[in-house]
C-alpha cells in the first residue's frame, strides 16, 4: 500500500467501499478501453491490455489514491500518430511506449510533477476541445460502415465522399442506436448500468441478432499477452525520442489534471511526483505487453469516487476484474461491432470538448481566446505536441505582457522639491536658491520585477534620470528581482553616472540585494552611497550637492 497511514486505517468497511468502486469503474472502463484501443490503431484488445497494466500498477505506485487510470482520448490519438507516422512495425511502436513510460519516471524522479499543473487553462481547453473534434471526425467513417483512415482527421474528412456514396446502413443503425443510448439513457439508471456499457450491449446485440452485415472486431487473442522486449537498435531509439516525449508529456498533463479533480472530490492532496512515477511504470508495462498507453482518466475516476472508492485498492480490483473479463469473455469481444464503438466514441469526443470554456467565449478577453483557438487549430490540423508547445509559448508571451503592465505600474519615478526634501535647508549654487528646484529624483521599485518589464523600465526611467543631479533608487519595498531586471538596473545606474547624475541606493535587503550583489551590479556605486533609510539618503544627497 503506497500510503502507510491508509494501511493503518483500512478496515472491512473501507474494503467494501473500494470493492464497489472498483467494480463500477471496471464496468465503465471496459467499453472505453475497447473503443480507445480501436482509435489508437492497435486494436480493441490492446486497449484492454493497457487498461489492465496501467490501472493496476499506477494504483500501486502512483500518488493519487482514488484515481483510475487507463487509455484516454489524447493518449489514444497520440498512439495513432505513432503507429501511422513514427513506427514501421508494432515492435517499434511499443518501444516508443516503453520509452515514454521511462521518461515519465524520470520526470517524477526529477520532481517536475508539480510544474506540469501550471499549464494555462486556455492551452488545456484548446487542446482538449481539439482532441474531442479529432475523435468525432475520425469516427465518422466507422459510424457509416467504412474503414477508419489512419492519417488523422483531415484524411477522414477527405474520405467522406466515398463513405457517403457507399453507406453501410446496418453499421449506421448500430452506431446511431449506440450513440442514442449514450445520450438518452435515463439518469436514474446510470448508477446501476452506466450509459456507455449499455450502449455497448445494445449495439452488440443489435448487430448479432439482426444487423449481421456490420463489421466486427474479429479475432481476439486468448490467454495472457506475451512479454515483448523493445527494439533497442540505435536508429529506432533515436527516432523514438520525439514521439515518446510527446506521449510522456501528454500523459503527465492528463494524469495530473485528473489528480486535481480527485483532490477536489476527496478533499485530499495528491503527490504529483509519485503520480508520474506510477504512471510511468504502468505505461512501461503496457508497452511490454502490447497495450495502449494511458493516463489518469477523469470520467473513470469520478465514477470510482462516487461509488465509494477512496484508496488504491479500488484501482487494483478494477484492473483484476478487467483481466478476468478478458480471460473469460474474450470470445464475446470478437462480436463487438466497430460501429458500436464509433457511436460510443462520438459521445466521448463530445464530452471531452471543454464546453464550460466554449460557452463563455463571448466573456473572455481576446488574448485568452487567441491562445485557446490557436491551440485548438494546431491540435486538429497539425499535431498534438506542436499544439501544446506553441500554445505554451503564446501563453507565456501573453503572460509576460500582463506582468509587464503590472510591474511598470509598481515603478514610481518622481522629482523631489529641494524645499521639501531638505526641510527648508536648501543647498544653493552660484545662481542662488530656486524654490522650485528639484535636483533630487527618486525611483521607487515596489513589488517584483522580471524580464517581462526590463526593457520598458529602462526606456521609461532613463529619461527621468537625466533631469536630476542625484537619483535615489529606493528598494525598501522591493520583493524580488530576477537576473534580467538586476542587469537593467545596472544599466540605469551606469547611464546616470555617465550623465553626471549621482546615484544612491536605499533600503536594499533580502533577495533583491543577494541578486544584485551576486551579479556585481552595484560595482559603480560606492559603499557610502548604499544606505538603509531616507534620512541617510538625504544626508548623502546633501553632501553630493554641496560638492
Amino acid at each position: 500500500m503506497p500510503d502507510g497511514r491508509l494501511a493503518l486505517n483500512y478496515n472491512q468497511q473501507s474494503f467494501r467501499a473500494d470493492a464497489f468502486g472498483g467494480v463500477t469503474a471496471a464496468v465503465v472502463v471496459l467499453p472505453t478501453a475497447l473503443a480507445f484501443g480501436e482509435a489508437s490503431g492497435l486494436g480493441a484488445v490492446a486497449g484492454m491490455y493497457g487498461a489492465i497494466a496501467l490501472g493496476m500498477l499506477s494504483s500501486i505506485f502512483g500518488g493519487t489514491p482514488a484515481r483510475i487510470s487507463g487509455p484516454t482520448g489524447p493518449m489514444a490519438l497520440a498512439m495513432a500518430v505513432v503507429v501511422t507516422s513514427h513506427a514501421d512495425t508494432l515492435e517499434e511502436a511499443f518501444t516508443i511506449v516503453v520509452m515514454a513510460g521511462l521518461l515519465q519516471i524520470c520526470l517524477g524522479m526529477l520532481r517536475i510533477g508539480r510544474f506540469v499543473v501550471y499549464t494555462p487553462y486556455s492551452v488545456v481547453s484548446g487542446f482538449m476541445s481539439g482532441i474531442g473534434v479529432i475523435i468525432i471526425l475520425v469516427q465518422t467513417l466507422p459510424f457509416l460502415g467504412a474503414a477508419t483512415e489512419r492519417g488523422g482527421p483531415i484524411d477522414a474528412v477527405r474520405a467522406w465522399p466515398d463513405a457517403l456514396g457507399d453507406v453501410n446502413y446496418h453499421s449506421l443503425t448500430v452506431a446511431a442506436v449506440s450513440l442514442g443510448v449514450c445520450i438518452f439513457w435515463p439518469v436514474r439508471l446510470r448508477s446501476y448500468v452506466p450509459s456507455i456499457l449499455m450502449a455497448l450491449i445494445a449495439g452488440t446485440l443489435l448487430s448479432v441478432l439482426w444487423l449481421s452485415d456490420t463489421p466486427v472486431i474479429g479475432d481476439v487473442p486468448t490467454g495472457l499477452p506475451g512479454f515483448e522486449l523493445p527494439e533497442l537498435s540505435g536508429d529506432v531509439l533515436a527516432r523514438a525520442v520525439t514521439p515518446a516525449l510527446t506521449i510522456a508529456l501528454l500523459g503527465s498533463i492528463d494524469s495530473l489534471l485528473t489528480s486535481l479533480v480527485a483532490d477536489s472530490m476527496t478533499r485530499t492532496s495528491h503527490k504529483p511526483n509519485r503520480e508520474l512515477i506510477g504512471q510511468g511504470i504502468g505505461n512501461m508495462m503496457a508497452g511490454f505487453f502490447g497495450g495502449v498507453p494511458g493516463a489518469g482518466a477523469t470520467m473513470n475516476t469520478v465514477v470510482n469516487i462516487r461509488a465509494g472508492g477512496h484508496s488504491p485498492v479500488s484501482g487494483v480490483l478494477g484492473a483484476l476484474i478487467l483481466l478476468a473479463l478478458l480471460l473469460g469473455l474474450g470470445q464475446y469481444v470478437e462480436e463487438i461491432p466497430h460501429a458500436a464503438l464509433a457511436g460510443i466514441l462520438m459521445k466521448v469526443g463530445w464530452d471531452i470538448m471543454d464546453w464550460r470554456f466554449l460557452t463563455r467565449i463571448t466573456r473572455l478577453d481576446r488574448e485568452q481566446l487567441f491562445i485557446m483557438f490557436a491551440t485548438f487549430g494546431l491540435t486538429v490540423f497539425v499535431d498534438l505536441i506542436t499544439a501544446v508547445a506553441i500554445g505554451l509559448i503564446i501563453a507565456g508571451m501573453t503572460r509576460s505582457r500582463q506582468f509587464e503592465r503590472l510591474e511598470i505600474d509598481n515603478v514610481v519615478s518622481v522629482p523631489i522639491l529641494d524645499q521639501k526634501f531638505f526641510q527648508g535647508e536648501v543647498t544653493t549654487d552660484e545662481g542662488g536658491a530656486d524654490p522650485h528646484a528639484a535636483r533630487v529624483g527618486m525611483v521607487a521599485l515596489r513589488g517584483s520585477f522580471s524580464v517581462a518589464s526590463s526593457n520598458k523600465i529602462i526606456n521609461t526611467v532613463s529619461v527621468d534620470i537625466r533631469d536630476h543631479e542625484v537619483v535615489i533608487f529606493d528598494f525598501s519595498e522591493t520583493i524580488y528581482l530576477d537576473e534580467s531586471a538586476a542587469l537593467v538596473l545596472e544599466q540605469l545606474i551606469d547611464a546616470g553616472i555617465d550623465q553626471d547624475t549621482e546615484c544612491i541606493v536605499m533600503g536594499l535587503s533580502g533577495l533583491p540585494e543577494s541578486t544584485l550583489r551576486s551579479l556585481d551590479a552595484l560595482q559603480r556605486v560606492p559603499d557610502d552611497r548604499i544606505v538603509s533609510t531616507l534620512d541617510e539618503a538625504r544626508e548623502v544627497a546633501r553632501g553630493l550637492l554641496e560638492t
